[in-house]
């Protein structure tokens, strides 16, 4: 699969299909939705092509799908990408439903209100939370699913509580967030694309914010319900998850594909977008 997909991206790269994916501006339209417990921003580029929803990670909101959006919808996709509740421009409304709520529920709204039955969905780090919980619960609205940089929030299985206590730094949340998201060779050779990601997470998260819960907790055996073609990518100099723990989770997965692009961080979409974006192409066009 890692041999099919540079050949993939070396195809992409010579057709021009990805010639915007690192620095793509930020041009879809965005608006709130108001749904039940929210009014959620999100953006769409429109068009008839198909559906694909971007679930951002914990830090960042859907800005930082920038160097995504454009490459996706130049590739005939209609590209949307919400904030979670709590971050970005959404806002909880407490008249109008329950609080918390979930990101699913949230999402499964969001799709009512597009009046869109099925999506692919994208997600990163804490966004691969959540579209492993949405594509268990709504099989039916799924048509693919890609998880990226994430270890599938797997607290219930003792296996997975082990690797991550053994690969967990010392003192690592005491540090600034960017040298556990963003790997150093990016860090070092992108100044200007770090500074624009610190600011990404610097507006994203609301000060107070309620964590929401998944609907159900994610585990191995939830992971082997997941009926949709499934795509896993781990960024190779990822701290937090790294291609071995990925892996790991990735093999309960039916047909789960695997792909490793090396020297990128957590922040793998922001730090190797035309790598990234050729492994999702990919695994878009074949399902």
């Amino acid at each position: 699969m890692l041999a099919r997909s540079r050949r993939c991206l070396m195809t992409l790269l010579a057709s021009g299909l990805l010639a915007l994916a690192g620095g793509a501006a930020w041009s879809a339209d965005g608006s709130h939705a108001d749904l039940p417990g929210v009014r959620l921003w999100f953006t769409d580029s429109g068009g008839s092509g198909k559906p694909l929803v971007l679930l951002h990670a914990n830090t960042g909101a859907s800005p930082i799908w920038e160097p995504q959006v454009q490459a996706y919808a130049q590739a005939g996709y209609r590209v949307i990408a919400f904030d979670r509740r709590g971050w970005g421009r959404s806002l909880a409304v407490a008249s109008s439903g329950a609080q918390p709520g979930t990101v699913a529920g949230d999402l499964d709204a969001l799709l009512d209100h597009l009046k869109l039955p099925k999506v692919y969905l994208l997600g990163v780090a804490g966004g691969g939370f959540v579209g492993i919980d949405y594509a268990a619960w709504r099989p039916e609205r799924v048509a693919g699913l890609v998880v990226a940089a994430s270890s599938a929030r797997l607290d219930s299985e003792p296996e997975m509580r082990e690797i991550t206590a053994r690969i967990d730094m010392p003192g690592r949340r005491s540090l600034p967030v960017v040298f556990m998201e963003v790997g150093p060779a990016y860090r070092s050779a992108d100044p200007a694309g770090t500074a624009r990601w610190l600011e990404h997470e610097k507006q994203a998260r609301q000060a107070g914010a309620t964590d929401q819960p998944l609907r159900t907790l994610n585990s191995y055996a939830k992971l082997e319900t997941i009926a949709a073609p499934t795509l896993v990518i781990a960024g190779g100099a990822d701290l937090i998850a790294p291609p071995g723990l990925m892996a790991l989770w990735a093999r309960h997965v039916r047909g789960a594909e695997f792909v490793s692009i090396s020297d990128a961080g957590h922040a793998v979409a922001w730090e190797k977008p035309a790598e990234f974006n050729a492994a999702v192409l990919d695994f878009l066009r074949r399902h």
